[in-house]
């Protein structure tokens, strides 16, 4: 990038930074709508499971249990089959492949959290960013024009602040939606593997 392009670019202004915080503000609520919906369809399942599970692991009937797990996809259903699959392997062996499907199942569980870290992270520099454009812009305009007076300058940097404050905008709910989902996560996995655990003491016993 040349000299000429930097000068172009400095004296763009803000506004087109403000755009770009706006489109990451529609892709951060998309994100954050579709791993709410994710993770109440993960709860409910697991309530479900839970619930029902029980009176299997009493009984021993881990065929039922199969079942069970198999009408409800995802997160805790894959985990709680990779230890019903291998139960006659022996607690040891179960656990291991416990362990194994959890880690993949919490990188599906994360998926898409980038985003809102990223922006999270990144947005409020961002808006800094737009705001060092717009004031960039507001003396290049204050010494092109000799006969304005102080106010065209204020004009100039009270709209350059904005894109600070939709870059803030932006960054404070995705850091909040982000660690949210983070929690949500580590409670369902844990959740999980209690129930295991459970299954694994039944197991023991016999």
């Amino acid at each position: 990038m040349n000299i000429e392009a930097l000068n172009v670019l400095a004296f763009s202004g803000g506004a087109w930074v403000i755009y770009l915080l706006i489109g990451c503000s529609v892709w951060a609520v998309a994100v954050i709508v579709e791993r709410i919906m994710m993770y109440v369809k993960e709860k409910k399942a697991f309530e479900v499971i839970f619930r029902e599970m029980a009176a299997h692991m009493s009984s021993g009937h881990w065929e039922e249990a199969v079942q069970l797990c198999n009408k409800f996809p995802g997160a805790v259903s894959n985990m709680l089959l990779a230890g019903l699959t291998h139960v006659q392997s022996g607690v040891d062996t179960m656990e291991e492949h416990v362990s194994a499907v959890r880690i993949l199942e919490k990188k599906n569980l994360e998926k898409h959290l980038i985003v809102l870290g990223t922006l999270g992270n990144n947005a409020p520099f961002i808006g800094l960013f737009g705001t060092v454009l717009g004031v960039i812009k507001a003396f290049h305009d204050l010494a092109a024009t000799s006969a304005a007076g102080p106010e065209v300058v204020m004009q100039g940097l009270s709209e350059a602040l904005i894109a600070t404050a939709v870059g803030l905008l932006v960054a404070i709910p995705s850091v909040v939606a982000y660690n949210y989902f983070q929690k949500r996560i580590n409670d369902l996995l844990g959740e999980t593997e209690a129930l295991i655990r459970m299954m694994a003491a039944k197991l023991k016993e016999k």
